[in-house]
């Protein structure tokens, strides 16, 4: 006598119950997952930077970078407030980070940092907080080289460009091109 464990074949409607089964449990776990996931992106700052670097075009001539136009602020009376650094993020370093890298083109020994409100380090550059400006959304634009109810915020030109000549503003520093502010 032969015993044999007999497995009924699964009909096709069972299949697909199983099938559904495991597509909610998938889409449970990736819905589970999905929240820290994206809690990860949005804690990962654009503002971030490690490394400043330089960039050049004809009108400014050579200015620092970080992806993305960084800016000075020659301030006025008005402090930069929660309008201002929405419009005007800080270029701060990453968590556990104590210094930026120069890339090509930067003097090392002009960059530093500042302890802001919240605790970050912002990077300086010659002593100047550097800042981001909301509108720029491609590198080399300089959308930001404006003056406003802050003071007057502009490219940190490390060597001048071709065009505008070179004039002098009234911290002393020299303008470069339009827009920019050498150091």
């Amino acid at each position: 006598m032969e015993h044999t464990d007999r497995h009924p074949r699964p009909t096709r409607s069972s299949v697909i119950a199983r099938l559904a089964v495991a597509l909610v449990i998938a889409g449970t776990a990736a819905i589970a997952l999905a929240p820290s996931a994206i809690a990860a992106d949005t804690t990962a700052n654009p503002t971030t930077v490690t490394t400043i670097s330089t960039t050049k075009d004809a009108k400014h001539g050579t200015f620092l970078a970080a992806g993305n136009t960084v800016y000075a602020l020659t301030q006025s009376k008005a402090a930069c407030d929660a309008k201002c650094l929405k419009a005007r993020p800080p270029v701060v370093l990453p968590q556990g980070m104590m210094s930026a890298t120069a890339g090509d083109g930067v003097d090392a020994s002009k960059l530093g940092t500042k302890t802001t409100a919240d605790g970050s380090l912002q990077i300086t550059y010659d002593g100047k907080p550097l800042y981001f400006f909301s509108k720029d959304k491609a590198p080399g634009q300089v959308k930001g080289a404006v003056s406003d109810k802050w003071g007057k915020w502009a490219a940190v030109v490390t060597k001048a460009g071709t065009s505008g000549g070179a004039g002098s503003d009234s911290g002393g520093n020299k303008n470069a091109g339009s827009g920019g502010v050498s150091f």
